[in-house]
């Protein structure tokens, strides 16, 4: 589904990420670690098409992310809060992303119903524009909202970060749940290294802009990161 072919992204005499080839196939779990300033970010980008490569191409079902507008439609993404829009309510929110996507009110009405544990009671109805709820709450929102249209596609990057355990434990629940039963394909970034490996088949580490590690999970997968990372450290 997603095939990334020769892709690079350079900043002045700097190449922030170079990567040859690699392929995500539909309904994988695809998780990506690595330390600040691996490339993760700049890799959902490009593929999101927020930024422009330096070289290669990025395809989704054969069509390049930089060329097509097609592939949008198969595609929802929460990267940080600037894809939230903080003078609404989440109510309002919710309603013009099902807009977008095909949905009306009453068919997201209906969507939202099933995030009502997700929600804990804090997000509809709370009288609050998204700018006024907790950083928690406001992941909450994004992470619901890229979901809206049921996208065969979700990016999410740092889902767990600033949520509550019991929430992070829900956010895994729905993952596995949307990648076995939706057969959603989902790329997570993230560096909890223990969540990663619990809701991802695979693991890509990005070290300086290159693919060191391409990991099917396994029961020694989250050992093999920690003892990577911890020699990464030395």
């Amino acid at each position: 589904m997603i095939k990334i072919q020769n892709i690079s992204k350079i900043y002045g005499s700097t190449k922030v990420l170079g990567i040859d080839h690699l392929e995500i196939p539909k309904g994988e779990s695809f998780g990506l670690v690595g330390n600040n300033g691996a490339g993760k970010t700049t890799l959902f980008s490009l593929l999101l098409d927020l930024i422009e490569a330096s070289s290669g191409e990025i395809l989704i079902d054969d069509e390049n992310v930089a060329a097509s507008e097609q592939w949008k439609q198969k595609v929802s993404a929460f990267i940080d809060d600037t894809f939230l829009i903080g003078y609404l309510t989440p109510e309002e929110y919710f309603y013009f992303l099902g807009e977008l996507r095909g949905q009306d009110k009453k068919a997201v009405d209906a969507f939202l119903v099933q995030f009502s544990d997700f929600f804990n009671g804090e997000i509809l109805n709370a009288k609050k524009y998204i700018r006024d709820l907790s950083k928690g709450n406001q992941k909450k929102v994004g992470i619901v909202g890229a979901l809206i249209g049921t996208p065969e596609i979700i990016v999410l990057d740092e889902p767990f970060a600033n949520l509550d355990p019991t929430t992070q434990f829900k956010l895994k629940k729905l993952i596995k749940d949307w990648s076995q039963k939706e057969q959603v394909t989902f790329l997570i970034s993230s560096h909890d290294l223990a969540h990663t490996t619990e809701v991802s088949n695979r693991i890509v580490v990005l070290n300086k802009g290159a693919v060191v590690r391409d990991i099917i999970t396994n029961p020694e997968t989250l050992k093999e990161l920690e003892s990577f990372f911890a020699g990464s450290a030395e």
